[in-house]
């Protein structure tokens, strides 16, 4: 694996924002960036081919403007960039084959908080099993005067059931890296009213709480023991799962949350979960491939 971090260029300016982000984690990470710009060149035959040239061309200057805006904010980074003449989303995942990691730019809902992911990034985020991260072009996702993250904390979901050492292994290495505080959350909820009204006797939902702490504890303690110096937040919490997480996460440095892969056309590659994440988290969201 050559560890370098991909980032999808189409000079949008969430793909701006996505490759700085790209840029100071390359930075932390000390791996090479390599900048990718992927379009399909398919005009009219009666279109002369200087046409395709001219677009080849500005997707050339594009990759070069933005790899000198780079390296002059990041002297140190050791940046290439390539250009692809073909589907975005299969040049994306080409690029990204023995990478450590894809980074893309995501779009806001207009008036609403949280991300718009369209056909492409979907595809890749489907097809992709590195983890890839979005990025808004909001505040935290725009140079910064020290050149690095914000100072805020990593927030991952674990489920207690089906714990997940891919997701928890990047949660704690970033937030080791990052020297921030991991929030590890796990929502549990309550059993419907019908035939279960004893679970909302206090005393019943204090021994489930207890029960479901004690196993988030037990599933966090050997990531403790490799990570001593992460200062770990664990907490349980009563209520949707996503909800919980987006509330957590509301003033985080980073989301984390994980996709089961699937080797079948037929049926969902993410999750509800990471699905409502991905579409209304506020901070860059990164999404775990795990089996």
């Amino acid at each position: 694996m050559n560890r370098r971090i991909v980032v999808g260029l189409d000079g949008s300016a969430e793909s701006v924002a996505a490759a700085h982000w790209a840029a100071r984690e390359a930075l932390l990470r000390r791996v090479p960036l390599h900048l990718v710009h992927a379009e399909i060149w398919d005009p009219p035959l009666i279109v002369a081919a200087a046409g395709s040239e001219e677009r080849r061309q500005a997707a050339r200057t594009l990759l070069r403007e933005a790899s000198d805006e780079l390296l002059d904010k990041h002297p140190q980074l050791d940046i290439s960039a390539e250009s692809f003449d073909g589907q975005p989303a299969a040049s994306l995942a080409h690029a990204t084959a023995g990478a450590s990691m894809l980074v893309l730019g995501s779009r806001g809902l207009g008036t609403l908080r949280g991300f718009v992911l369209g056909s492409v990034g979907m595809a890749v985020v489907h097809s992709v099993e590195q983890p890839v991260v979005l990025v808004r072009a909001s505040e935290d996702a725009l140079p910064h005067v020290q050149g690095w993250h914000l100072d805020r904390g990593v927030v991952v979901g674990v489920d207690t059931g089906r714990p997940c050492d891919a997701l928890l292994s990047f949660a704690f290495d970033e937030a080791s890296r990052r020297g921030c505080t991991l929030h590890a959350l796990h929502s549990w909820m309550l059993p419907p009213l019908a035939g279960s009204g004893a679970a909302y006797n206090p005393e019943v939902n204090a021994r489930i709480a207890q029960i479901k702490r004690t196993g988030l504890d037990d599933i966090l303690r050997p990531w403790r023991d490799m990570y001593p110096g992460v200062d770990l937040d664990a907490q349980v919490t009563v209520g949707p799962c996503a909800e919980q997480l987006l509330e957590a996460g509301s003033e985080a440095g980073l989301m984390v949350v994980g996709r089961r892969i699937r080797r079948s056309s037929v049926g969902t590659h993410i999750g509800p979960v990471a699905h409502a994440i991905l579409h209304h988290s506020t901070a860059p969201v990164a999404v775990i491939a795990h089996e």
